[in-house]
């Protein structure tokens, strides 16, 4: 079958936390996952979810949805592309926010890239780019690093690496934390870092209680300095 005749890979965003999905994606976007009956998911449960929100025009039952998770390999991946070879479209759907990004996803793409498959990327909402852009630090050089390392002492020492390398590259640390461990993060976060290091902490973003703090760790330490068990994305920069 010719390139052409193959199906897409379509990577759509998903709202974060309860943002209504109209609100959060633009109407062709909307259009566009009314077409598929086929998804790629992160987790069965939220994607029924916001497929229902949508309201797709089909009932749940008759689409399927195929499961790609951090479990998820090379071979699971190869699979499930399958019917786009035969034709078919699919549509990637993450947890929240953008399908491989901070999200398992990348090895899906990377297989329908070297399967001649059309990948297609969606506008819509980035946790990460919206903490970015609402933190006022360096956005021409930035790095993510996902989840620092639970373990108190490997934890302390990947925090100050980090801090480290943004001083030495000029370069924004951007990192995420399981909700009910953002305080710990943030207290280890205080007494490491220096204090003229900035901090910035995004939390329940698009949702009504979002709130975004960008200070020095010297202000930081000054007030209020506990998040609670909210989606938050942590940023560091230090010059």
């Amino acid at each position: 079958m010719s390139a052409a005749a193959k199906g897409k890979l379509h990577l759509i965003p998903v709202a974060l936390g309860g943002d209504p999905v109209q609100a959060a994606l633009p109407q062709a976007t909307l259009d566009l996952i009314a077409t598929l009956d086929y998804f790629i998911v992160e987790n069965e449960k939220s994607a029924r979810r916001f497929l229902k929100h949508i309201p797709h025009p089909k009932p749940l039952q008759q689409l399927q949805l195929e499961l790609f998770d951090k479990g998820g390999d090379a071979t699971r991946a190869i699979e499930l592309l399958q019917p786009l070879n035969a034709g078919r479209s699919a549509g990637v759907l993450s947890e929240a926010g953008c399908p491989t990004v901070a999200d398992p996803g990348a090895l899906l793409v990377e297989a329908a890239h070297r399967a001649g498959l059309r990948v297609v990327p969606h506008v819509g909402p980035s946790a990460l780019l919206l903490a970015l852009m609402a933190s006022g630090f360096n956005g021409q050089r930035f790095a993510f690093h996902g989840y620092l390392p639970v373990p108190k002492d490997e934890c302390r020492g990947e925090i100050g690496r980090i801090e480290r390398e943004s001083r030495a590259g000029d370069q924004t640390q951007i990192f995420i934390e399981t909700p009910y461990r953002n305080d710990v993060l943030l207290r280890a976060l205080l007494e490491i870092c220096s204090g003229k290091t900035r901090l910035c902490v995004a939390s329940d973003l698009t949702l009504p209680t979002e709130t975004v703090r960008s200070a020095t760790i010297a202000e930081w330490k000054q007030g209020k300095t506990e998040i609670g068990r909210r989606p938050s994305v942590f940023l560091l920069y230090a010059r």
